[in-house]
């Protein structure tokens, strides 16, 4: 059961599924470069006050389960997931920009679907298998 937290004058249990894509669909999440983007986007979450409970990849995309706060606004979230992950990736793999025309890794848009009690388990088993298919 999702854990109920407490602010000031409110009580609160939110989760996101986050789903967003490589650019062009290209398999480019593999190995050390999906060890080091799995790495960055935890430490984003830190950094910004939410955290990932749930994290997987299939090559070409990327499957999150996020639990913030009401403060949290969705599309700076993703903009901040999204933005930082690829500026601190491409520094690490400079050989990815030649895969990527344009030099952007994630495509502009992304796929946000609210997570309740009923769901979350079955949310975090299918993120778990992404591989497995």
């Amino acid at each position: 059961m999702a854990e109920v937290h407490y602010g000031r004058g409110y009580v609160y249990s939110i989760h996101y599924h986050l789903v967003w894509c490589v650019k062009y669909r290209r398999k480019v999440l593999t190995d050390l470069v999906e060890f080091d983007i799995k790495l960055i986007l935890y430490e984003i979450a830190k950094e910004h006050g939410f955290k990932i409970e749930e994290m997987e990849t299939d090559k070409d995309h990327i499957h999150l389960l996020v639990e913030c706060k009401p403060q949290h606004y969705i599309p700076n979230m993703m903009k901040t997931l999204k933005g930082v992950s690829a500026r601190r990736i491409f520094q690490k793999h400079p050989e990815l920009k030649s895969r990527l025309w344009g030099g952007h890794l994630w495509n502009p848009s992304y796929f946000v679907a609210t997570v309740s009690e009923n769901t979350e388990e079955q949310i975090r088993h299918y993120i778990r298998n992404q591989q497995k298919k």
